[in-house]
C-alpha cells in the first residue's frame, strides 16, 4: 500500500528499463533473497549470486550498498555449499527495527519488530476511544511509541519507520481514516507524521482486519494461501488473501464482513445499516447477549470466559448465536469468492472451542462442504496481529524498494 509520509526515492529521470530501475530491481532482488533466507542461514555473496542469477561482482556492489545502508550486516564466514575458501555471511541488522502500532474502539498499543519480524517489544494500554477526537487518541499513541522507540535506542536499535492499523476504511495516500463507526470517525487526517517523527520510512496506514490478515500470512504454519480471516473486536472485520496476497478491491475497501446483512429484521449498526453481522457478533453485542456490561472489555471478556467455563447457560447462548451468524456471514463470502478456508481472529479466537460447534453448523447447513471443519483455524499471532501485520508490511515495502531508505548511500 502507498505511504502518505515515506520519503520516496531520487525521481527517476530516464525512461523506464533505465540503469538506475534495472540497479534498484537488482537491489530488491538481492535483499528479498537475504529476508527469505532461513532462520541461523548467514548466506555468501557467491550463494546469493546463485540464486538470483546476478553476477557475484554484481551481487557484491548491491551487497555494499545494502551495507552502506545499515539494513544488512556481514557476519562471520560460511564454509557450507562452497568450494575453497569460506565467504562471510551476510544477515538482516538486528539492530534495526520496525514499528507497528493499533488503535481500537478500547485500546491503543505499539510493537517493534526486527526485519525478520520477530517481536522484541510491545505495550497495550486500554482506553475508551469511542467518539473522541482523533487528534488526543494519537497523540497518547505518539506517547506510547515514543516510550518504545527510547527503549530502543537504548538497546542500540533504530526505528526506520511503521505502521498503524485502525478499524475502519482509510486512504492510505492521504494518511486519512474515512470511516470509522465505532470510533465515531468521519474524514479524519491523522498526524501520522508525529508518531516516529523522523524515522525515515515514515507511517503507513492500515485497515486493522487487513493488517492481521497479513500477519497471519506471514506467521502461520505453511498452509493454504487463499483464506478469510475474521478479526473479532467491538466491531467485526474481515481480510481476504488470494494467491498469497492481500485482496483489498478496487478502492481498498474489500472485506467488510462485519457489516454483510446477517438479519434484515434486526437492530440498527453504526455503520448506518440495520442487522450487520457485527450487530449480533461484536463483543459489545455478545456481553449484552450474555448479561454482561459496566466493565472494561478484558474484564467482560473474562467474566464472560468464566461463564462459559460454569456452563451459564445465557453466556453459551450469546456465543452460539454469534456464530451461528457468523456462519451465514462466511457461507455467504465462501460462494461469492470461492473461498474454503478462514482464519478466526480475535474474540472469535479466543471464544473458539464454544464459538466453533455453532458455526460449523451454520457453515453446513447454508453452504454445505464448501468450508469443511478442518479448514476453520484459530489465529496464529493472537492479539498482536493488527501491529504485527502493519510492522510486517513496512519491511515488505523496504524489500521490495530498499533504495527508498532516506539518507542512506544507496541511490542508483
Amino acid at each position: 500500500m502507498a505511504n502518505s509520509t515515506m520519503a520516496a526515492g531520487a525521481p527517476d529521470t530516464g525512461a523506464p528499463g533505465n540503469m538506475g530501475d534495472v540497479r534498484r530491481s537488482n537491489l530488491a532482488l538481492v535483499l528479498g533473497r537475504i529476508v527469505q533466507s532461513s532462520p541461523g542461514t548467514h548466506l555468501t555473496r557467491a550463494q546469493v549470486a546463485a540464486a538470483t542469477g546476478l553476477t557475484k561482482a554484481s551481487v557484491s556492489s548491491l551487497v555494499l550498498d545494502l551495507l552502506d545502508a545499515g539494513i544488512i550486516r556481514e557476519i562471520g564466514l560460511n564454509p557450507q555449499g562452497e568450494r575453497g575458501r569460506p565467504g562471510v555471511g551476510v544477515e538482516l541488522n538486528p539492530a534495526k527495527a520496525v514499528m507497528g502500532m493499533e488503535i481500537n474502539v478500547d485500546y491503543i498499543a505499539a510493537g517493534l519488530t526486527d526485519l525478520s519480524g520477530t517481536l522484541l517489544l510491545h505495550q497495550t494500554r486500554e482506553r475508551d476511544n469511542r467518539n473522541s477526537a482523533a487528534a488526543p487518541v494519537v497523540a497518547e499513541l505518539a506517547a506510547l511509541a515514543a516510550e518504545l522507540r527510547a527503549a530502543a535506542g537504548a538497546q542500540g536499535i533504530q526505528v526506520l519507520g511503521g505502521g498503524l492499523a485502525v478499524p475502519g476504511l482509510i486512504d492510505d495516500k492521504a494518511g486519512a481514516v474515512l470511516m470509522a463507526p465505532n470510533l465515531g470517525w468521519n474524514s479524519e487526517a491523522l498526524d501520522l507524521g508525529s508518531l516516529l517523527p523522523g524515522a525515515p520510512l515514515g507511517i503507513t496506514l492500515f485497515n486493522e482486519a487487513n493488517a492481521a490478515a497479513l500477519a497471519e500470512l506471514r506467521y502461520r504454519p505453511a498452509g493454504a494461501a487463499d483464506f478469510l480471516f475474521v478479526s473479532g473486536e467491538v466491531g467485526v472485520g474481515g481480510g481476504l488473501v488470494i494467491g498469497s496476497e492481500l485482496f483489498t478491491g478496487p478502492d481498498g475497501h474489500a472485506g467488510e464482513l462485519g457489516h454483510v446483512v446477517v438479519l434484515p429484521e434486526g437492530v440498527g449498526c453504526s455503520c448506518g445499516g440495520t442487522g450487520c453481522l457485527e450487530t449480533v457478533a461484536g463483543q459489545d453485542a455478545i456481553f449484552a447477549a450474555a448479561g454482561l456490561g459496566g466493565h472494561t472489555r478484558s474484564e467482560n471478556l473474562a467474566r464472560l470466559l468464566s461463564a462459559l467455563a460454569e456452563g451459564d447457560a445465557s453466556a453459551a447462548n450469546a456465543v452460539g448465536q454469534a456464530g451461528h451468524y457468523l456462519g451465514v456471514a462466511v457461507a455467504s463470502t465462501a460462494r461469492l469468492l470461492n473461498i474454503s478456508s478462514v482464519v478466526l481472529g480475535g474474540h472469535f479466537a479466543i471464544l473458539g472451542g464454544w464459538l466453533l460447534p455453532s458455526l460449523t453448523e451454520s457453515l453446513a447447513r447454508y453452504a454445505p462442504g464448501k468450508v469443511p471443519p478442518e479448514n476453520i483455524g484459530l489465529s496464529a499471532v493472537g492479539e498482536a496481529g493488527a501491529l504485527l501485520g502493519a510492522a510486517g508490511s513496512v519491511v515488505r515495502t523496504l524489500v521490495e524498494a530498499p533504495h527508498r531508505l532516506r539518507g542512506q548511500a544507496i541511490e542508483a
